[in-house]
Formats: structure tokens, C-alpha cells, sequence
């Protein structure tokens, strides 16, 4: 009898909707036509970088913040943009009306481009450039209400000092590698540690924990993402009062907290009420997981593109 496979936490890729645009290369060609060459670099080794953005009510949220981190990963690695930031801010609102979009998730990648079959990236001409407008539902509706369970990863973050973590880059098998281990345990999301054993990250999304009061999350010299939701927060929280910290913290802190929440692009700001099997608390959204997730709803009725 076949053992069939895991069952993962989205439904299968469907075929590219012919209705749908892609703005690629600086064209807004059909979905089904943007198609990257087998020698790009950004698919032979990962060479590249890109933002996850999200549009609401036809803004686009933090949009230039977005953008010039996507510069700063991109000189980071070397890679010429071909582009300049306010022609990609125009094609990203072209993306999406063009599907016809006013809530969506915006995907902005851009590849070391075409190259030959080897590591070098100065035998690649030109970067390729895309972006995809779409819908996104991360999280079902009930996890937001009722919690979500994650568990930790022995897959580790990858050490900063090899790759550092302010770079979004394309290659994410660090972290595949921990999000399978969370599917395989009937979790939608994996806690990731670094090489010192403390918190680091989840697989897409920065770690929040409220601790007698204050609100903690780990440093970026823990190897995180300086997640443009994850700095939102942090300054909500700072507006509402709350005593925010960046401070390193094991998986006993999180055990131990009053609350736990996760923060992302896509994820927005969601409740952890269960880790490893263990409830947090009472295993309810906590009371300052609802004041920021409430701040942060009533900010992005304006979708502030700065």
C-alpha cells in the first residue's frame, strides 16, 4: 500500500489564470505567459531577492519601505536593480490595476537573470524583474479568533555571520526545511532557533511574547528578519504605551509567556496560543495581542505607502 504525502497547508498551484497580468521586465504580459529562462540564476542557486507586500483598500502599506529594503538586499548581494524606486513603485500599482485589485498580495522578485551553468553572477547580463498582484489567505479566519499552535524546529536559522538575515533573499531552504517539519507535526507554522539555541524566528513570520507586562521579541543579532510588520508593532505598541524590549529569550520564555503573537506581511498579526503540545496561558489571544491587532487593522484602513 503507497504511503501517500503529508498534506500541506495550502491547496495545489493552480494553472496561472490567462485574466490575470504579470508585470514582468516591464511589461504586464498574462499570467501564463511570464515564464522564467531554466538559466536564471534566481532558479539554478536562489540568486536573488524580493519583498511580500500587501495593498488594502487600494494603498499599498509601507510600500516605499518595502522598496528600499529590497535595494538595500539587492546591494547587499551585489545585484543592479535595472529599475529605478519610483519606477518600480509605479509598476506595483500598474500590477494591480491591472487585475483589477484593491486588497492583494504583491510578490516583487528580481533575479540575478540569465546567465551559464555556474556560480558566477558577473556572467549574468541583466536582473530579471517581476511582480505578481493576488490574493493571499495565509491563516484560516478561526486562528485569528482562537489562536494558532506552532512547534519548534531542530532545523536551526541559518548563522548571520553566513548569510546575514537583513537580506531577503530568494533562497528560503532554511526555512522549508523547518516548515516541513511543523507540517509534518499538523502545525501551520515552525518555530525557528539560532545557533546559540535562543528564539529566533518562525519560518515567515517574526515572534512576539508579552511578559509580565512588557512586550519582547528577539533582536535581529538573533538572525530574524527586520520584518516591516514586526517594526509596525513595535511602534504601535511604543504609541499605546506598552514597554516594548529587543531582548534574546529560549523557548522556556515563550513556554512561560502571558501571550505569544506572530507578525508578517502576509500573516499580519496573529495570536499563538500553543507551542510543543503546551498551552500559553489560558491558551486564549491575550488582551494586548487583541490592542495591537486592532491598532494595526485601524492602520491599514489608511495603508500609509511611506
Amino acid at each position: 500500500m503507497t504511503q501517500s504525502s503529508p498534506q500541506t497547508d495550502a491547496p495545489q498551484t493552480p494553472t496561472p489564470d490567462p485574466s490575470r497580468r504579470v508585470w514582468f521586465n516591464g511589461e504586464l504580459i498574462p499570467a501564463d505567459q511570464a515564464k522564467v529562462s531554466v538559466f536564471d540564476h534566481g532558479l539554478l542557486y536562489g540568486d536573488g531577492v524580493f519583498e511580500g507586500i500587501r495593498a488594502y483598500n487600494g494603498r499599498v502599506l509601507k510600500l516605499r519601505t518595502h522598496l528600499v529594503r529590497l535595494y538595500e538586499s539587492a546591494a547587499a548581494i551585489q545585484l543592479e536593480i535595472p529599475y529605478t524606486l519610483d519606477e518600480l513603485t509605479q509598476a506595483t500599482h500598474d500590477a494591480l490595476e491591472a487585475n483589477g485589485l484593491t486588497d492583494a498580495y504583491i510578490r516583487l522578485c528580481v533575479t540575478r537573470g540569465i546567465g551559464t551553468l555556474g556560480l558566477n553572477p558577473y556572467l549574468c547580463d541583466r536582473a530579471t524583474t517581476f511582480i505578481i498582484a493576488d490574493s493571499i489567505t495565509l491563516y484560516p479566519a478561526e486562528m485569528y479568533a482562537n489562536g494558532l499552535s506552532i512547534v519548534t524546529a531542530t532545523t536551526i536559522r541559518n548563522h548571520p555571520k553566513a548569510l546575514d538575515p537583513r537580506i531577503k533573499s530568494m533562497n528560503y531552504l532554511n526555512n522549508i526545511l523547518a516548515k516541513v517539519e511543523g507540517i509534518k507535526a499538523g502545525c501551520m507554522e515552525t518555530l525557528m532557533l539560532n545557533h546559540e539555541g535562543n528564539v529566533s524566528e518562525c519560518t515567515g513570520d517574526n515572534i512576539f511574547i508579552v511578559s509580565e507586562g512588557k512586550l519582547l521579541t528577539p533582536p535581529l543579532s538573533a538572525g530574524c528578519l527586520a520584518g516591516v510588520t514586526r517594526n509596525l508593532v513595535l511602534e504601535l505598541a511604543q504609541q499605546a504605551g506598552i514597554e516594548t524590549r529587543e531582548t534574546d529569550m529560549t523557548t522556556a520564555d515563550v513556554y512561560n509567556a502571558d501571550e505569544c503573537f506572530l507578525t508578517g506581511t502576509a500573516a499580519e498579526v496573529i495570536p499563538v496560543t500553543n507551542i510543543d503540545g503546551k498551552p500559553i496561558a489560558d491558551a486564549k489571544p491575550g488582551p494586548v495581542t487583541r490592542q495591537l491587532l486592532d491598532a494595526f487593522h485601524r492602520v491599514v484602513a489608511d495603508a500609509p505607502e511611506d
